[in-house]
């Protein structure tokens, strides 16, 4: 199998989907002959020109809410923000309409888009440009959320979220962006992964690690730690998707090791791993033969200092720590 990094598997998707259907269209700040702020679309635009590949002035409400229109018209865009972090500008386009077009039409109206970008800390860019708002977004009905880890589920999300028919938000992650992986030949299939199904990375018995976006690597590496030092065996699971979420997938991690660690980039305060947190209490509560942990970013607005930072995000060291709190 091919190895590619997760930008490269990005634009290998977004390539596809714009042959595959004329209705694809890439928006947003620098993504034409600039290449994208973070090179994902480059050479796109030299392939398929102007009217599918559209530079957008540095406004975030208005272009976004210029993609809703386009997508309740049959249009697919796939809107590109330069940080997830100015998803604050268009909020009222994010939320108050884009999610609620087709409820609010009965069904009558579709709002197919996209709405792509990195969201995370771990950059040292302040804490204006660090955000990580997927369980913000995952709260509203309507949306869909997903965050990738791997090169290849960034290629078979991206693929699926296009050809969804509401709202998706994909939540990238520079710091992932030149990470090589795996990815399916085009050769070989349409290669695509459904929204809602989350993916165990590595199989274990001690204690599950529920993850998802760049803490699926740092529990990986944990796992590689908790093995070779301690004889620990941590089984990983992948949520790929945060609305739709996996519940059946979690549950049955929890039923196989019977203690998780809950691993999210977001504040502790609400939030994915709160939520998975939930639906572990009610649903496999006599599953567990110990309360549920979690391992969050430090909840304090994103750190400028680069050795402060990365021991304010979640890290390997963070995640064996809280495992041998619990065995």
């Amino acid at each position: 199998m091919r190895t590619l990094t997760y930008r490269e598997a990005i634009r290998e998707g977004l390539d596809e989907e714009l042959a595959r259907d004329p209705n694809v269209v890439i928006m947003g700040e620098e993504v034409a002959q600039y290449n994208g702020a973070y090179k994902v679309t480059q050479g796109l635009w030299e392939k398929w020109g102007d009217k599918r590949i559209i530079d957008t002035p540095i406004s975030e409400a208005g272009f976004i809410g210029m993609g809703i229109g386009a997508s309740m018209l049959g249009v697919r865009p796939v809107m590109e923000l330069m940080f997830w972090s100015f998803h604050s500008v268009a909020f009222d386009q994010l939320v108050n309409n884009a999610a609620c077009v087709r409820y609010m039409s009965g069904g009558l109206c579709s709002c197919p888009i996209v709405v792509r970008g990195p969201a995370n800390g771990g950059t040292n860019v302040g804490a204006t440009h660090s955000h990580i708002p997927e369980g913000l977004f995952a709260a509203f009905p309507g949306l869909k959320v997903c965050a990738p880890a791997t090169p290849a589920d960034a290629k078979g999300l991206i693929k699926t979220a296009i050809r969804d028919n509401d709202p998706v938000y994909f939540m990238e992650n520079t710091l992932l962006y030149g990470m090589t992986g795996e990815v399916p030949d085009p050769a070989d299939g349409d290669f695509v992964i459904p929204l809602g199904k989350a993916e165990v990375k590595r199989e274990g018995s001690d204690i599950s690690l529920i993850a998802h976006g760049r803490s699926v690597i740092h529990c990986l590496e944990a796992a590689e730690t908790l093995q070779n030092e301690h004889g620990i065996s941590a089984e990983i699971l992948d949520l790929r998707s945060i609305r739709p979420l996996d519940v059946d997938a979690i549950l049955a991690t929890v039923a196989k090791t019977h203690r998780v660690v809950l691993v999210d980039e977001s504040k502790p305060f609400g939030g994915v791993s709160a939520m998975v947190s939930h639906l572990i209490q009610e649903h496999a509560f006599d599953e567990l033969d110990g309360p549920i942990k979690r391992v969050c970013t430090i909840d304090a607005p994103a750190i400028y200092s680069p050795h402060v930072e990365n021991d304010q995000l979640p890290n390997p060291k963070r995640i064996v720590e809280k495992v041998l709190s619990m065995i």
